[in-house]
């Protein structure tokens, strides 16, 4: 492999793969393409956070309420955390959808 932004040998016939955006499950995500072949490869990153926002598609998780001060908080698990990429601070949107229902959408 000779780095991300220049490229990285092909596995399969030796040439030089360039950094291409490639579709991984349906999603466009970083990866390298051989010009040569074609092969594609996946940024390991991205793609291991698309598996797993697909599993956690067809999960139900558990959320905790807590409060801080006068503001009740939404303590949001892990690999939703992971999933999403959120990180401390960032802002998200709620949305109520009924009685029972909200939203929380990332930019």
């Amino acid at each position: 492999m000779t780095g991300k932004t220049k490229g990285m040998d092909c596995v399969k016939c030796g040439a030089m793969a360039r950094p291409a955006k490639t579709s991984f499950q349906g999603i466009i995500i970083d990866g390298w393409k051989c010009a040569k072949c074609g092969e594609v490869y996946y940024d390991p990153g991205q793609a291991q956070r698309i598996l797993l926002l697909h599993k956690l598609e067809h999960e139900e998780l558990e959320a905790k309420l807590g409060r801080v001060k006068s503001n009740l908080i939404l303590r949001i698990p892990r690999a939703v955390e992971a999933g999403l990429g959120l990180k401390e601070g960032e802002k998200i949107r709620l949305r109520v959808r009924n009685a029972t229902e909200l939203t929380l959408t990332t930019d």
